[in-house]
C-alpha cells in the first residue's frame, strides 16, 4: 500500500477545481509506478521520495506542475520551460498517456536506485557588475558615513540599491529613493533590512 501523506491530501483539496483531477491523476500514477513511493511535502508542494526525490507536482492559479527531479537525465532539458518538465498543465488532457508518465517515474526511481545526481546546472561565467547610478553616486560622494558602509556592502546589496533607484522612471521619484536609500545605508541596513 503506498505511503500517503494527509498534508498531501489538503494541499489537493485547497487546490483549484481544474487542478484537483490532474493532481490526483499525477499522485496515482507514481504510486502505481512505484508502490514504496513515500510522499511529503517540501518547499510547500507535494513531492515523491523513493531512495530520494523522484518528483513532486504543483498547482498555481491557472496551471500544474510536474518537476521531475533528474528529469534532464530522463526528458532532457530541451523543450523545458520554467513550468517543470511536462510544461502547463491545465487539463487532464494535457498529460502524456499514464504509460509515458509511469514510464518517467521507472526511469526516476532506477536512477535514484543506482544513486545517479541530479546534473547541476552550469553557472554563468563572470560576475555580473554593480552599476551605481549617477544620482546615487552623488548622494555617496556628499555623506562620507553611507560611502563607508556602501563599500563595504557586499555586491548583492550594492546591487539592490542601484536597481532600485534605476528602475524609478519619474526624477522625482528617483530623489525620493535616493534620499531613502542615502537614510538607510548609513545605518548599515540592506535594501531589504525589513525582511532580514
Amino acid at each position: 500500500m503506498p505511503k500517503r501523506d494527509p498534508r498531501v491530501d489538503a494541499y489537493i483539496a485547497k487546490s483549484a477545481d481544474f487542478a484537483k483531477p490532474i493532481l490526483r491523476q499525477l499522485r496515482e500514477v507514481v504510486h502505481e509506478a512505484c508502490p514504496p513511493a513515500e510522499e511529503t511535502i517540501k518547499w510547500g508542494f507535494p513531492h515523491f521520495t523513493y531512495e530520494g526525490i523522484l518528483c513532486g507536482m504543483a498547482a498555481f492559479k491557472e496551471h500544474c506542475a510536474l518537476v521531475l527531479w533528474k528529469g534532464s537525465l530522463i526528458v532532457g532539458d530541451g523543450d523545458r520551460d520554467a513550468m517543470g518538465h511536462l510544461g502547463k498543465i491545465r487539463k487532464l488532457s494535457d498529460l502524456p498517456p499514464k504509460r509515458v508518465l509511469a514510464s518517467y517515474i521507472k526511469q526516476a526511481m532506477k536512477l535514484n536506485e543506482a544513486g545517479v545526481k541530479s546534473p547541476t546546472r552550469s553557472k554563468p561565467k563572470g560576475k555580473k557588475s554593480v552599476v551605481i547610478p549617477a544620482e546615487l553616486k552623488r548622494a555617496l560622494a556628499g555623506n562620507k558615513a553611507a560611502a563607508a558602509k556602501f563599500d563595504a556592502f557586499p555586491p548583492s546589496h550594492k546591487r539592490e540599491y542601484s536597481e532600485w533607484v534605476a528602475e524609478a522612471k519619474r526624477a522625482e521619484t528617483r530623489q525620493r529613493r535616493v534620499d531613502q536609500a542615502i537614510e538607510w545605508i548609513a545605518s548599515g541596513k540592506s535594501r531589504n533590512w525589513k525582511y532580514e
